[in-house]
């Protein structure tokens, strides 16, 4: 081969299709709410919350190589500081969503140093642990109304139709700017240094990587996606309680979503979360079955595709959508 004839390759031929396909659900989704009906306006808008719960995950833990189960801690902050901004600080609910990822990530400087100093499974439990508490502590607030939850009353003054398509218009915005921010952010050194801490963390540290730096702010920057989609996520349904922000149910929805759709890939969590969102409508009706499917689903991929179904698809098709990495083409 000619090395002089060399070129490194940024972009496929999915990669290019996959944009353009993109920018056409963008500009379609844009326009829902003039001719679209409620019930699907508010389903995207809770598949939006799963996908960036999803993403989040997988930043953290699929590139990060940092396995937390607590995560929901900051679903809770994210969905408190919305009732607590909102109604009682006067700032208007809409924006109170960006600044909900704001105070997540506020709040995730001091615990980060706590649960940092734990290790593989110990941090994992270190996380849930800190999540029960944010939960004690808010279901022991009055003024957020104790374990009971309380309303979101500062989207009073909206009509129905505004509320709606304005939380949606929030919903299209996460979707599609989480997936150009995080393929961004893997894109650069960030990212590099990311997967080189999940391979090998003494080994990213004899090239000069600053490990602790870099897990400090992908666990910020997911604890701000968390809270986002968790303020986003009760904008939706207009009432809050702990139990429902800060419970332990959210993990194994999560980390089902990344693993199904495949750990540490682009595409993972958003098929996982295509997947969990189309059988948990499918199958709600039937009670207890609705938890026998989504066992039986990720036993069977977890078996048969232990890559997630993206990861088979990848390697058995060389198709790459967002493609992370540089290829050398000669």
């Amino acid at each position: 081969m000619d090395e002089h004839n060399a070129a490194i390759e940024l972009e496929t031929r999915a990669s290019r299709i996959t944009r353009a396909i993109i920018w056409l659900l963008f500009v379609v989704s844009a326009s829902m709410p003039f001719w679209a009906e409620s019930s699907t306006l508010r389903q995207f808008s809770e598949f939006a919350c799963l996908f960036l719960m999803a993403q989040m995950w997988n930043l953290l833990g699929g590139y990060g190589g940092l396995v937390s189960i607590g995560q929901q801690a900051y679903i809770g902050i994210g969905a408190y500081a919305l009732i607590a901004l909102g109604n009682f600080g006067g700032v208007n609910p809409f924006f109170c969503v960006a600044l909900a990822g704001v105070c997540a990530a506020l709040v995730a400087i001091p615990v980060s140093q706590v649960v940092f100093r734990l290790q593989g499974g110990y941090f994992a439990i270190g996380t849930w642990a800190m999540a029960e508490i944010f939960r004690l502590l808010v279901a022991n607030l009055s003024v957020l109304g104790g374990g009971s939850g309380t309303s979101l009353t500062a989207v009073r003054g909206y009509s129905k139709w505004a509320r709606e398509s304005v939380t949606f218009w929030i919903a299209v915005a996460v979707v599609f700017g989480s997936i150009f921010l995080v393929h961004r952010l893997l894109r650069s050194r960030f990212g590099l240094a990311l997967s080189a801490i999940r391979d090998s963390e003494p080994a990213s540290e004899s090239q000069g990587i600053d490990v602790r730096r870099t897990k400090f702010l992908v666990y910020l920057i997911s604890a701000a996606g968390f809270g986002v989609a968790g303020a986003l996520y009760f904008l939706s349904i207009l009432r809050v309680s702990p139990d429902a922000a800060f419970g332990v149910q959210w993990s194994p929805v999560i980390i089902f979503m990344v693993i199904i759709g495949g750990v540490g890939t682009m595409e993972g969590p958003l098929i996982g979360a295509m997947l969990y969102f189309a059988v948990s409508k499918l199958l709600g009706d039937f009670g207890t079955w609705y938890l026998v499917g989504l066992g039986a689903l990720a036993i069977v991929v977890t078996i048969r595709f232990p890559g997630g179904l993206w990861g088979f698809v990848a390697r058995r098709f060389g198709v790459r959508c967002f493609p992370v990495e540089r290829r050398v083409i000669f």
